[in-house]
């Protein structure tokens, strides 16, 4: 299989490409392994390969024999190592596979390695000290954000049609919307993180992909959506499948527009202008769209240290598990600065603290709630800035505690953290580039269990707009394009 072919078709165009004979699963794998060799040196997204197991691939999975990448955290298969972009977890070997990965295996999806994060997850950059920054395959100066940075250049650059993805603050969104994908966060309750965790980040974070398409996405959810023994959190099924609803009609939408993010920053010029037009093409898909300022609840700053509180909190027994397996001491050795930092931060919140950071949650969340019963979907910008460049994140980063820290990351992304604190679907949507030829993308957030909201108004809008036909700079298909002319 010719890689411009292998490119061509999402994750299940590939796996009805297998079920119709054309397509070996080894012939997938060959060429999944060829593209990652043709334009991982220019983006270092993937960290680890590992030969992806197709000797029996069930032809009726839905995504049958599809090559697949899984983040290096939250998600484990058995005999594979999970570091969570650490030194202190350098090594470690998963000894089971999580509930998420055997639901991966059941959909088809031939898994053969490991995308870079950032230490622990926690920024929305992909530069980890343990295997270097990710590039942006759309310019290899700026960063592919995170912390699913990995997962993210990978898809973009033609390496595999999906992959896993983790939100915890945006970290499915904001790469998402730096490399030109289509990013979808469920509702809490919908994918398990189990059985190792109960919750990522006390509820905070949830799991599944960023892809090319949103059927991709859409199909994804319907495989990996399942009520596991022990759950905390159950968000009941509805009687259709998500892949069903990308091609339903949405409706006419009452959608509430935010230009100004809820700690004051507003949208640069360009980003500002892919607003505009995305409000456009809204109004002319028939919908209803007005501005609207919501409020949190609480303070910006209030807001952050609540989040700091447990975020940073959760990473403490997080690190502590991690020192003691591998043997080795929580220090600078070890761990990043801001790493540490968020480390040594969580030390100090008290149970009290903790509990006060839990009521902000609810507050912030019940705020929520009662937008989404004046409106159907909020739209925002996914990020109020285009993609940074390399090493801009971390700038006098040892200056910083763990509460400096995370206002950085929020800062950075003000506009997708309320989705994960209230628990909330959300997307991003790369309805948008700018002049010097980088993707926008804008975000959509809906009521608490309204997932297919916002995959009815994704389907129309990719219909209505399409993102396919675009290619970054750094392309496999365009790799062996290339090969044939020479």
């Amino acid at each position: 299989m010719q890689l411009h072919e292998y490119t061509s078709f999402d994750g299940l165009g590939l796996a009805q490409l297998l079920r119709e004979g054309a397509v070996s699963a080894a012939e997938l794998h060959d060429a999944a392994q060829r593209a990652c060799a043709a334009v991982n040196p220019q983006i270092n997204a993937v960290v680890e390969l590992w030969p992806a197991d197709v000797s029996q691939v069930d032809g009726t999975a839905p995504f049958a024999g599809v090559p697949f990448l899984i983040k290096d955290v939250a998600v484990t298969m058995a005999g594979q190592r999970s570091e969570a972009g650490s030194r202190l977890g350098a090594g470690h070997v998963a000894s089971a596979d999580s509930h998420l990965m055997t639901q991966f295996r059941a959909a088809g999806l031939a898994t053969f390695g490991r995308t870079s994060t950032p230490e622990m997850a926690f920024a929305t950059t992909t530069e980890p000290v343990l295997y270097g920054a990710t590039r942006n395959p759309w310019n290899v100066h700026l960063s592919a954000g995170g912390s699913s940075g990995g997962a993210a250049a990978a898809v973009a650059a033609g390496i595999v049609p999906l992959a896993h993805a983790t939100d915890a603050a945006g970290s499915i969104r904001v790469p998402a919307a730096s490399t030109g994908l289509f990013g979808f966060k469920p509702s809490r309750g919908r994918v398990s993180n189990g059985p190792a965790m109960d919750e990522i980040f006390s509820g905070l974070g949830v799991q599944l992909g960023v892809s090319r398409s949103v059927r991709d996405s859409a199909a994804l959810l319907d495989c990996v959506q399942a009520i596991m023994p022990g759950e905390p959190y159950v968000t009941s099924a509805h009687n259709f499948t998500w892949l069903s609803q990308v091609s339903v009609a949405p409706g006419k939408l009452r959608i509430a527009v935010q230009r100004t993010a809820s700690n004051g920053a507003r949208p640069v010029p360009a980003v500002d202008a892919a607003l505009q037009d995305t409000v456009r093409l809204l109004e002319n898909l028939g919908h209803h769209v007005e501005e609207v300022q919501p409020a949190l609840g609480v303070s910006w700053q209030a807001f952050v240290h609540a989040n700091a509180g447990i975020w940073c909190a959760n990473l403490v027994p997080w690190i502590d598990g991690l020192a003691r397996e591998s043997g080795r001491a929580v220090s600078l050795d070890t761990l990043e600065p801001s790493t540490l930092a968020c480390y040594r931060y969580g030390q100090t919140v008290s149970a009290v603290d903790f509990v006060a950071a839990l009521d902000v949650r609810n507050t912030v969340t019940r705020q929520a709630g009662a937008l989404f019963g004046q409106y159907d979907v909020l739209l925002t910008p996914t990020m109020p800035d285009m993609p940074w460049q390399l090493g801009r994140y971390g700038e006098k980063e040892e200056q910083l505690d763990g509460l400096g820290w995370t206002a950085r990351l929020f800062e950075h992304s003000p506009y997708t953290p309320l989705a994960n604190v209230a628990g909330l679907p959300a997307m991003s949507v790369p309805l948008g580039m700018s002049n010097d030829g980088l993707p926008i993308g804008m975000q959509f957030m809906a009521g608490y269990g309204n997932d297919g909201t916002l995959l009815r108004l994704a389907g129309q809008l990719e219909r209505a707009a399409p993102w396919l036909p675009r290619r970054p700079p750094v392309w496999a298909g365009k790799v062996q394009a290339r090969l044939a002319d020479g």
